[in-house]
């Protein structure tokens, strides 16, 4: 006989830290983590309101949500916000390095301020944040650390040297931890998602969006419902022989 409660919530008894989860792929990544049974904490920068609203959506599922205002720019946030995981929930099992921003603009025209920052936002928050919650995977011999990373990390594109170089270090992370954790049990993944639905790709105009559109085979942006199930796999016992591996979700943009 099969525990159907088992498996519906394949996560329950997890906890989930996912940075950047008041809107957008974060928010969906975090529904789905809570209606896969997971505890969740989420974190934001700035917007308080969207992220309770966040967590009230993962309690009515079943699930703990805990919402963090924080910066993860800030190693000191990063550290108070993985504590306070530990001291509600006793630690942090599934990470998800999804917290990123965008500072477009052309390299002959880029500051070094700019680049700094969306390196920093982007991908020094995911290593530190890694780092942070690696001693209590390896201590419980398991855990999930999947990084949200984007097509432009893989292909590159024009007036997002910071963003593209951010999200294509956070592929050499990935492979980079996956190699020294695999041996706990300890799986690390990346997604990398294309044009989706989102605040960032709001800020592009008619002319860049139609362009955009000519070169994805689908002919549409995907949605962020649409990348948050994948995330819900790699986080379960079901993904468990996968690991340092990427995988685009993108409508056929990238095929390699």
């Amino acid at each position: 006989m099969t525990n159907d409660g088992a498996a519906a919530r394949p996560l329950e008894g997890k906890t989930a830290l996912v940075t950047g989860g008041s809107r957008g792929i974060g928010a969906a990544i975090a529904l789905e983590l809570g209606r896969l049974g997971a505890n969740v904490v989420l974190t934001y920068r700035s917007n308080e309101a969207a992220a309770e609203a966040v967590a009230a959506e993962v309690r009515a599922l079943g699930s703990e949500c805990l919402a963090t205002g924080g910066d993860v720019r800030s190693e000191a946030d990063l550290e108070r916000i993985v504590e306070g995981a530990r001291e509600r929930f006793g630690g942090v099992d599934i990470l998800v390095n999804n917290a990123g921003t965008t500072d477009d603009k052309l390299v002959m025209r880029m500051g070094t301020d700019s680049w700094n920052d969306i390196l920093a936002t982007n991908l020094t928050s995911a290593f530190i944040a890694t780092r942070l919650v690696l001693r209590h995977m390896t201590r419980a011999r398991w855990g999930r650390i999947i990084n949200i990373s984007s097509v432009a990390g893989v292909m590159g594109n024009a007036g997002q040297a910071n963003y593209a170089a951010s999200k294509a270090g956070m592929l050499g992370l990935t492979k980079s931890v996956a190699r020294e954790v695999a041996s706990r049990s300890i799986t690390v993944n990346a997604v990398t998602p294309g044009f989706v639905e989102t605040d960032l790709t709001s800020k592009l105009t008619e002319e860049q969006q139609a362009t955009i559109l000519t070169q994805i085979p689908m002919g549409r942006f995907g949605s962020a419902a649409e990348i948050a199930p994948l995330v819900g796999f790699l986080a379960t016992d079901g993904a468990s022989y996968i690991t340092g591996q990427t995988f685009n979700i993108d409508g056929g943009l990238v095929m390699q």
